[in-house]
């Protein structure tokens, strides 16, 4: 499995992260699934809704974003394949609380943002059984 993403799609992610930092920053990747990949076209990002003094090192958002982006998807003829965020001076590895929080079957984008510059990102998908993240190819079209 491969996730596929444009170098315009990558820049808008890192524009996003460097703007939140010092705060975990994140949102919807929508686009199309086929048996070998995952095409992200669009991202959406969210407000982080977590509390504001522990935004620095958590991101949440509401049941209701998350309905709101699966219409939104439907809607341009996509699906909700995942999720990204930022991680604020930390490493581009999802996390235990990641896991905690996560599905399986989604395409998870984590961008390490370091002194306000997104130095790594990386690609992730939680295992059936949730026990453990396994990294994916990323693939950056120009």
């Amino acid at each position: 499995m491969q996730t596929i993403i444009s170098s315009a799609i990558q820049q808008q992610i890192f524009t996003q992260m460097e703007a939140g930092y010092p705060n975990e920053v994140g949102g919807f990747l929508l686009g199309v699934l086929t048996k070998d990949s995952v095409d992200v076209r669009e991202i959406i990002q969210i407000e982080n809704v977590f509390e504001k003094e522990e935004q620095f090192h958590r991101y949440a958002m509401t049941p209701k974003d998350w309905m709101k982006l699966e219409d939104q998807a439907d809607e341009r003829g996509l699906t909700l394949v995942g999720y990204y965020h930022s991680h604020p001076d930390s490493p581009a590895i999802a996390s235990i609380y990641d896991r905690d929080h996560a599905l399986p079957h989604f395409t998870y984008i984590i961008t390490s943002v370091v002194n306000g510059k997104a130095v790594d990102q990386k690609v992730w998908y939680l295992r059936d059984d949730r026990s453990q993240y396994d990294e994916d190819v990323l693939t950056v079209n120009t």
